[in-house]
């Protein structure tokens, strides 16, 4: 069940990616499948390192949600950190950088990747300690700020990288951080560990965001392709097929989630 909650994750994101990107960038099978077999592999290595028991729909619908989020994570560091990559091709550079300009020092780029894995552990152990600690807090304060949490380091990642190409956008800030709070309170009413309300809530929540960007403004360039010439044109058409896979996942996590609600279940929220 892991496993195939793990390549349900995969194909999601790789489908939306395939979408936006591969017109300017062409389409090859192994890119598509890379975030299909880190997905794959990530589910597998959490449920047995979280002892995650996936008994029920409920238990389901959270662990898709924890794999999605453990996958863009992953996938995101290593290319912001770690991938050596011409930046040319994009308008928004990829590789981190600082106001818009990537950093060329692979010892100073991995400096701060160390530094980040360590605030997100830390973060983790944070939360697991104030739940042991403060078990009782009201779940619509632990929504508010646990559930936000990924929200907020997406908005602040998002802005450090964009903003300084791009401007500034109030609505594209906050965006990230209210629907984490939609999603973990959503999560709220299936589980009742903090930690993935929390890892669950930012993975729908990109999905979410990502299937808005991607879909509902077809032709419009992905940000850090904006201005950029369309060098296969011929994958326009051929995407659409990737479409039909992309709406018949959201159709599968969607029914997984209404078995969900309607299933056994225990959570924050009854």
């Amino acid at each position: 069940m892991a496993f195939l909650l793990g390549i349900l994750a995969g194909v999601h994101t790789s489908s939306w990616g395939m979408y936006k990107d591969a017109p300017h960038e062409g389409f090859t099978v192994p890119k598509y499948l890379r975030s299909v077999i880190v997905a794959a592999i990530l589910a597998i290595v959490l449920q047995r390192l979280l002892d995650f028991q996936l008994a029920t729909w409920a238990d389901a619908a959270v662990f898709f949600g924890v794999v999605y989020a453990a996958e863009r994570l992953t996938l995101e560091l290593w290319k912001s950190f770690i991938r050596e990559e011409d930046q040319s091709k994009y308008f928004i550079p990829m590789q981190f950088g600082v106001l818009g300009k990537p950093i060329r020092s692979r010892a100073v780029r991995w400096s701060i990747l160390g530094a980040i894995v360590v605030v997100l552990i830390a973060s983790v152990w944070f939360v697991v300690w104030l739940q042991r600690t403060y078990p009782d807090l009201p779940p619509w304060l632990v929504i508010l700020t646990i559930g936000s949490l990924g929200g907020w380091y997406s908005a602040f990642g998002g802005a450090w990288k964009d903003a300084p190409v791009e401007g500034f956008e109030t609505f594209k800030f906050f965006r990230s951080p209210g629907i984490a709070i939609f999603w973990s309170a959503v999560m709220a009413f299936l589980t009742t560990n903090w930690i993935y309300l929390a890892l669950a809530g930012i993975g729908y929540t990109v999905a979410t965001i990502e299937t808005y960007k991607t879909f509902f403004f077809p032709n419009k360039p992905r940000g850090k392709f904006a201005g950029k010439p369309v060098r296969y044109p011929g994958i326009l058409e051929q995407r659409k097929y990737v479409a039909v896979l992309y709406a018949g996942i959201w159709t599968i996590m969607i029914a997984m989630l209404l078995l969900a609600f309607l299933g056994q279940r225990q959570g924050m929220l009854p």
